[in-house]
Order: C-alpha cells, then structure tokens, then sequence
C-alpha cells in the first residue's frame, strides 16, 4: 500500500512554437484541460501499475474536484483520505512541438496538519510507504514527527519516498534527504542546490537516503547509502509530450518498491514507464500499465544495462 500526499490540479497546456523569452509574445497553437498534479500523476502511474495506491491530497468540494477524483478511482486509486476542504489549484503548461514544456503551478492548501493526519492513517492502515512531494519541505519533517508520536515502540511506520522536483531551498532539500528513505530530483535542480557529482554522492551516504537522480532523455543514476553508484539509460522514444514524465517515474518506482523489488529494479522499470508516458499528450494520458511496461522491456531484451561503481 502506497499514499501519495502531495498535488492535485487542472493542467491548462497551452501549445506554443517555442518557450518564450522574457517580454516575448507567441501565438497558441492549441489550447486544452487535463489532470495532473505531481502526486496525483504518480499516485495513478503506481496504480496502473498494479500497486494499491492512495492518493491524499486537498481538492474543493465542487464538481470539478468530483470529476477530478472520478478519474483518479477510473484508474484504481483509492481517494478516501483526500481532503474537499479547499481549491484545486490549475497549472499552466507551455509545450512546444518537441515536447518541452514551461510549467507554471498554483500553490495549494495542503497543510503540515493534513500531513500529520494523513501519516497517522497510512501508519494505522500498515502502509509500506508514504509519498510526498518536495513542496512540503522542510515543516514535513515536523509534521512527520508529530505524526509518528505516540506509535507503539518498534512499530515501524512506512517508508518515504520524496519527490523534491518543486523545491527551491537548500534548507528544504536537505531536510528532505535526511527524513526520506528515497528521493526523487531531476539533475539541474540537485545540482544547482547541492552541487556536482561528488556532492552529490556524499549526501546520499551521509543522509543514509537513496538518491534517484533524473536527467530527461539522458537517463538517470541511483546513489546509494553504501556510495554505490549506477548509471542507466532512457528508453528512445518519439517524444509527443514530457509532462508528467517525472511524476510517472516516481509513481513507477514507489510500485516497485512496494513489490519488494530493489531500488536499482525499481529505478529500471520506472525509466521504461516514464519513457513510454511521453508518447502520448497529456500526464495522465499516456501513463502506461504494467503490461505495456513488461511488453518492452521484453521487446528489448537487449536493453543497455545500468553501469555500476563506487563513489
């Protein structure tokens, strides 16, 4: 059982020729709605999957958010534990013909107490982990405290898994690191708020945390508590649309983690599930199952296996 705490939101992409500069005007080539949202995306890509994913975030009580929620359970995600008491928040998604994208997000009305209550049922439901998204940095850690308070001694709680896309703060990263069992963050922002390689592998070792890092279409690399580090590839696709891309590997990988499968497997099946969610428009739309996933991995037997080192 995994819980995904974090983002729920309208996605407005909006199609341009290119990202626009600073004061530049462009002209749309197509204009459409869809959901989105880190944690719901992930919660859904867990889910087709075959995971038993629940998603916990804060939604409004309008027929939106019905709608919203409709799709998350269409896709076998469970959404008791999501909260009506707010907003869903809209974000724009600037995407140009050759998939890249500009996003533009709305904050949300997820609080540290909606945090505190969520952990508190997954660790009553004997939930194997707990997503949040990197925005809720660094008051979650506190939250997480509160939450794990008063748990009979020597019960552990879940796992947590992190998605820190969205943090802008070395503070909130490094809380991050030190309160998570696992983190997702894409390469220009670990690097730019913790710096190159070397540092890089420190913080896993001296965190005790597994650092996922993702770099698009150039692939990913797992560090390791033990400073280990393993380099794999991305899967060659035409891509359509990137949105959701990020969200669709973590999804991926809490999955296999939740199946007891080791992080660098984890880390495999989930760059092959976040290469194939790019063939199709949309963050929800081209998420792919668990038959699509093996089906490629078949097909590709051959696949360039991970390159593995010490730090």
């Amino acid at each position: 059982m995994i819980v995904f705490c974090g983002y729920a939101n309208i996605d407005l992409t909006v199609g341009v020729p290119e990202l626009p500069a600073p004061g530049a005007r462009v002209q749309a080539t197509a204009i459409r709605h869809g959901h989105g949202g880190m944690a719901a995306n992930a919660s859904a890509a867990a889910a087709r999957t075959g995971a038993d994913a629940w998603f916990a975030g804060v939604v409004g009580p309008d027929p939106q958010s019905t709608a919203f929620l409709a799709a998350l359970a269409a896709d076998g995600v469970r959404t008791d534990w999501t909260a009506r008491t707010g907003t869903l928040t809209t974000a724009v998604v600037l995407l140009t013909p050759d998939g890249e994208r500009a996003v533009i997000s709305q904050d949300d009305e997820l609080d540290a107490q909606h945090i505190v209550r969520t952990a508190r049922a997954a660790r009553e439901a004997g939930a194997d982990w707990l997503y949040l998204d990197g925005y809720r940095f660094p008051e979650a850690a506190a939250a997480l405290a509160e939450a794990a308070a008063g748990a009979p001694a020597g019960e552990p709680g879940p796992g947590l898994v992190v998605d820190l896309d969205g943090c802008d703060r070395v503070e909130a990263l490094r809380t991050a690191l030190a309160t998570a069992d696992h983190v997702v963050i894409g390469r220009p922002l670990a690097v730019a708020l913790l710096g190159g390689e070397p540092a890089l592998a420190r913080a896993a070792a001296e965190m005790d945390v597994h650092l996922v890092v993702t770099d698009g279409s150039r692939g990913w690399t797992l560090l390791t508590p033990a400073g280990e580090r393993h380099d794999g590839p991305a899967i060659e696709v035409d891509t359509v649309d990137a949105t959701g891309a990020g969200d669709c590997f973590t999804g991926a990988y809490c999955a296999e983690l939740d199946r007891g499968r080791p992080p660098l497997e984890a880390a495999r099946f989930a760059a092959v599930a976040a290469g194939l969610s790019c063939t199709r428009p949309g963050a929800r739309e081209g998420l792919p199952d668990r038959r699509a996933i093996d089906s490629w991995l078949e097909a590709h037997a051959t696949f360039a296996p991970e390159r593995a080192r010490s730090q």
